[in-house]
């Protein structure tokens, strides 16, 4: 065979496996909508739905367990917690939650779950192992949002009402400190380093940004969008990059994502995404960043890295939580 020709096949070789490596990072999302009782699941490689199943009543916070076998999704209406095979969306079993559970995160020993009681004003901590409550921690008003450190030493619960930040010991499952913030507290997440926790304030319309080692307030994040009213500027969900440089914070009815350097806080870009933006969640590799939009009933993809919206991706009724397989 001639050089060129050989040349020109390892080329087109070394295409082929490049293109196989891209597509093999491919990825499963999972969509709980709230209306409908049913998840959307969703294939970022193809980016397009690929099964819905129906699930409890009333679906919200959902999570994974670390080794990707099962969604865990709190089924507000059922009053408890339900988890699914994640390959088969098969029933597998309840786990208690005390009413309305809202949201939930997993300890990192993929053991224990904590779960939002927004009508008894308690977090439910549950061993998922056992189906069995460990306790029950009283925390303030309308308890939501869910933190958890990465080293999984402190839990962080958004009271709704009482508009704090309670800072919980996972290991006594005491509250050592609660820190008040805006109005409506949603959503809370550390960054990777530990060094920020940041937490959303619906009715306040301001991120909250707190120093977990003294629990003291380093600075807000304020959004002002060119032809939208600030009574629609609503931050609820967040995502931190593994590098802790970028936030994107998810701004409700203002149908944007508020892209912020972590560093001055300061907002650096609006992305224009589908109507009341709430939940999101990266791919693991952090190519893509997809929301959960309510009110258009669609699922948008964000390219992160060129933060810009690529993709509408259609899905049940009101879809509210969202989370994304490991692997």
């Amino acid at each position: 065979m001639p050089r060129f020709s050989q040349a020109l096949s390892v080329t087109v070789a070394a295409l082929l496996t490049s293109s196989y490596a891209t597509s093999a990072s491919a990825y499963t999302a999972y969509i709980t909508n709230e209306k409908d009782n049913t998840v959307s699941v969703i294939d970022t490689d193809k980016m397009e739905v690929i099964k819905t199943a129906k699930v409890g009543q009333r679906p919200r916070g959902i999570v994974m367990s670390n080794d990707g076998k099962w969604i865990i999704i709190c089924t507000s209406d059922d009053d408890d917690v339900k988890i699914y095979d994640a390959k088969t969306l098969e029933y597998v079993k309840s786990l208690p939650s005390g009413p309305d559970p809202e949201l939930l995160t997993l300890h990192p020993d993929g053991k224990r779950l904590y779960v939002a009681n927004e009508d008894d004003n308690l977090v439910t901590v549950v061993d998922i192992e056992t189906s069995r409550v460990i306790t029950e921690i009283p925390v303030g008003v309308e308890p939501e949002g869910m933190g958890m450190s990465p080293d999984g030493k402190v839990l962080v619960n958004t009271s709704e009402t009482t508009n704090m930040a309670h800072f919980i010991d996972t290991a006594n499952h005491k509250t050592f400190d609660n820190v008040l913030v805006d109005s409506r507290p949603r959503v809370a997440i550390f960054n990777a380093a530990q060094t920020q926790l940041w937490v959303s304030a619906e009715i306040g319309g301001t991120v909250t940004v707190i120093n977990p080692a003294d629990r003291k307030i380093v600075g807000k994040v304020n959004f002002e969008i060119p032809g939208v009213e600030k009574e629609a500027i609503q931050p609820v969900g967040i995502r931190i990059t593994k590098d802790g440089k970028t936030a994107f914070v998810a701004l409700g009815p203002a149908n944007r994502v508020a892209v912020i350097d972590t560093a001055t806080l300061k907002v650096l870009k609006y992305i224009l995404v589908g109507q009341r933006v709430w939940q999101m969640y990266f791919t693991p590799d952090e190519k893509l960043l997809l929301t959960t939009n309510g009110a258009s009933n669609d699922v948008t993809v964000i390219d992160v890295a060129n933060q810009k919206a690529i993709k509408s991706i259609k899905v049940g009724r009101y879809p509210w939580g969202v989370v994304v397989s490991p692997n």
